[in-house]
């Protein structure tokens, strides 16, 4: 059986394009349903309420308790919100979903003024796309640390210019506790008023994590081995944003490279074959979409994104994303 909210799957590498007017609907989402048939799986439309490893079931928001025997869980993350008085329009950058509905909604009755909080690649992809798709709103990215900290440090120089050059705010370095009274808040410090907020900040595990009886990092996320089980329950298998592991970053980049240790261990599990082991690359290629065709890169130390070189960069990036899709889908 497969458990997903709805009967597609989004790809968020290409979010920021559709915002962007790049790409559509279609093209950012994989149909679930033909893999399921074609596959022999069952599909169901459904949110995971709770999960019990002590009795092996799944319990979803429809009330349905689903046993298992093996179970895989890429229920992901969500991203951590302030307190809010409801007085700004606040919506989550995931599940994408609900973004996309909002957006929609912003395209008919645009905000004055819109932030995005947050300092990751979303966070800066997703500023750069709704600016453009959103001209007369002011925009304003504010991060709680240096923006894309942990990245080189000519990618946080590029990203920053050209946040600048397209007319968008930054402030760095706010840690946002509260919305109040149409004010973004650092403490008792009013920062700024704002009309709607996206959050793009980050990972925060999902409420059920912590009642299913597995074992959980100080974070709150799943821990497992380095065969992605469950560090006390060999039957739960854990990838994503969802799994704590020792040099695991939550991205896509690594996430992406769970898919095909979980191939080979979800059925070596049940028929008692020997695992392998995911290893976590020391590096990861980081192509940052800017919203006009274009993309700066990261890798390690070096960085790139002049203005000759970003829209080739752009179409590597969407080589690569159309590329993805295409393998995710059958053949018409």
């Amino acid at each position: 059986m497969l458990v997903s909210p709805g009967s597609r799957a989004w790809y968020s590498g290409m979010m920021p394009g559709l915002i962007a007017g790049r790409f559509n609907a279609a093209d950012c989402a994989i149909d679930l349903q033909p893999l399921c048939e074609a596959t022999g799986l069952q599909l169901i439309e459904s949110s995971v309420a709770a999960v019990s490893a002590a009795a092996r079931q799944v319990i979803l928001t429809s009330g349905q308790r689903l046993a298992y025997q093996v179970l895989s869980v890429n229920t992901g993350s969500q991203p951590p919100a302030p307190l809010s008085d409801g007085s700004i329009d606040m919506v989550p950058a995931k599940p994408f979903p609900v973004f996309h509905a909002r957006w929609q909604a912003w395209q008919q009755n645009p905000p004055c003024r819109l932030v995005v909080l947050g300092g990751g690649a979303a966070a800066f992809e997703l500023s750069l796309a709704l600016k453009k798709s959103l001209s007369g709103t002011e925009v304003l990215l504010i991060c709680a640390v240096d923006l894309l900290s942990g990245y080189a440090r000519g990618l946080q120089k590029r990203a920053q210019s050209l946040l600048q050059q397209r007319g968008i705010g930054l402030q760095q370095n706010i840690r946002v506790s509260s919305l109040a009274s149409g004010f973004i808040c650092d403490g008792e410090r009013r920062v700024c008023e704002a009309d709607a907020l996206v959050l793009a900040t980050g990972a925060a595990p999902l409420p059920w994590y912590g009642d299913s009886g597995l074992s959980l990092n100080r974070q709150g996320f799943l821990r497992v081995t380095n065969a992605l089980h469950s560090i006390d329950d060999p039957s739960v298998y854990v990838s994503g944003d969802a799994c704590s592991l020792a040099g695991n970053q939550r991205s896509g980049v690594f996430a992406v490279r769970h898919g095909p240790i979980l191939a080979h261990n979800l059925p070596a599990a049940l028929s008692g074959a020997s695992l392998v082991d995911y290893v976590p690359q020391k590096q990861a290629l980081a192509l940052l979409a800017t919203a006009d065709g274009g993309a700066l890169m990261g890798y390690g130390r070096f960085s790139a994104g002049s203005a000759l070189a970003r829209p080739l960069l752009g179409r590597w990036k969407d080589s690569l994303d159309l590329d993805f899709m295409r393998r995710h889908r059958l053949p018409a």
